[in-house]
């Protein structure tokens, strides 16, 4: 498995701002995610830019895609954890039945 990076801003607390919303929702889901913090200035942010086509954070990249955005980031790690439940109970049902 790809490793998690979670691009963030230099805030010390994950209480006071989007970055640290993904980080507590990370924290929660038991991912272990790399932080890198990124600089104050978005034009110093060239990494960020590559990434996903603009400067502003976060930015998770998990399995080799960028996800922008504080609530996109929390909604696909929802609908991630969804898909895995739903696979998981459709093993668990097969196995059942041999």
């Amino acid at each position: 498995m790809e490793p998690v990076v979670l691009h963030r801003c230099k805030t010390p607390t994950n209480r006071l701002c989007a970055c640290g919303r993904v980080a507590r929702e990370l924290a929660r889901r038991g991912i272990e995610a790399e932080e890198r913090r990124v600089p104050w200035r978005r034009g110093a942010r060239e990494e960020i830019e590559a990434l996903s086509g603009q400067t502003v954070v976060p930015v998770l990249v998990i399995e080799g895609e960028p996800i922008c955005d504080s609530s996109r980031i929390v909604e696909h790690l929802r609908w991630r954890d969804d898909e895995r439940q739903r696979a998981s109970s459709v093993d668990d049902a097969g196995a059942r039945r041999r």
